[in-house]
């Protein structure tokens, strides 16, 4: 039982008995000095208003990423105290039950290098204030979690995906794979011969298998709290500004709990100067591998690797960590003909 706590229990006594503080604590046997203590810490009234304010912008951020907000805005607080402060003033967000999981194995994607690699497609649905519908075709990018286009509309046909994408092949380039449900938009015979002419694989998931499609799943979710829930549409134009809105500041500015607490801007740009980096110094890069998202060299004649050698190497010393959907499990190392095991760390002869 805390300190707060005793006092209310104390002042529950002295209410329905109508007996005094001291009194009372005898009763209950709590020390004197715990009741009578006057806290000396700050009220930190600017921080709390400044929580409060997030919290009723973000109504779906808890205080980890309100605690990432605040180190954002330059504000030297630690997390314990965010944490502490957000319980005090009351805050919390709704959490959902638990969903049943299936014991059935998943298929398991090749690992991601790089952005641009494979793409994630969806619909969500909302209406407007006039009561008619609207959809929105989400695009993902799996590796940096980027949300590359949302495309708000009351119709898209399979023309309307299309021309989506190859407005964003002009701008950033298709990605090799492109991961869709079985939607008829996504299995018509036009989108076939599009991905076809522009040697990108559609990589269709189990019919009633949302999950196998996760990555866009929770951005659909993270869209719907944040975005949809959050405003009342007049026009299909007006929601197109909203949501164009939205999704530069979720690219630019919301921090993403798998990504490090980077954006994916940041986690991007992070990744561009990496390969720079690498990239000028190739006697580095045909000598090192990518061993669990970072870089770990061929060094022992019969195959380990020197794990601590990342730690200590001035080229890979500052190099962060990939998050876990970009580690890979294994892979064969063609120089030396070895299998490397992720899980072990070991390179048993092949």
């Amino acid at each position: 039982m805390t300190a707060r706590e005793r006092r209310r229990v104390v002042a529950k006594v002295q209410a329905a008995i109508g007996i005094s503080e001291r009194r009372a604590v005898r009763f209950t046997g709590f020390a004197r000095s715990t009741i009578r203590y006057k806290t000396v810490r700050e009220p930190q009234d600017e921080l709390r208003d400044r929580i409060r304010m997030i919290a009723s912008e973000k109504p779906r951020w808890g205080y980890r990423f309100i605690h990432n907000r605040l180190r954002r805005e330059v504000w030297m607080v630690n997390r314990k105290r965010v944490q502490r402060l957000y319980r005090e003033e009351g805050l919390a967000v709704r959490r959902k039950g638990k969903k049943r999981r299936s014991q059935a194995p998943r298929p398991i994607r090749t690992p991601l290098s790089g952005p641009n690699r494979r793409w994630s497609m969806d619909f969500v649905s909302d209406t407007l204030s006039s009561g008619r519908t609207f959809r929105c075709l989400n695009i993902v990018d799996e590796f940096s979690r980027e949300c590359v286009a949302l495309y708000p509309s009351h119709s898209i046909p399979a023309v309307r995906v299309i021309d989506v994408l190859e407005r964003l092949r002009q701008d950033r380039g298709l990605p090799k794979v492109i991961v869709t449900d079985n939607g008829s938009e996504f299995m018509s015979r036009a989108f076939d011969a599009w991905a076809y002419a522009r040697g990108v694989r559609i990589d269709f998931i189990q019919p009633g298998k949302p999950v196998q499609n996760c990555f866009v799943e929770s951005f659909n979710r993270t869209f719907r709290d944040d975005c949809l829930n959050m405003h009342w549409f007049v026009s299909l134009a007006d929601a197109a500004r909203t949501i164009e809105a939205w999704r530069t500041e979720y690219n630019g500015e919301r921090p993403h709990s798998s990504l490090r607490g980077l954006t994916p801007a940041e986690f991007r740009q992070e990744h561009q100067q990496r390969e720079n980096t690498l990239a000028t110094t190739p006697e580095f890069r045909h000598n090192w591998i990518n061993f669990g998202g970072h870089l770990s060299p061929f060094r022992h004649p019969d195959g380990a690797i020197a794990r601590s050698a990342r730690r200590h190497h001035p080229l890979t010393a500052s190099l962060p960590r990939a998050p876990s959907h970009c580690r890979p499990f294994g892979f064969r190392v063609p120089q030396q003909d070895l299998w490397v095991n992720f899980g072990t760390g070991r390179c048993p002869s092949a």
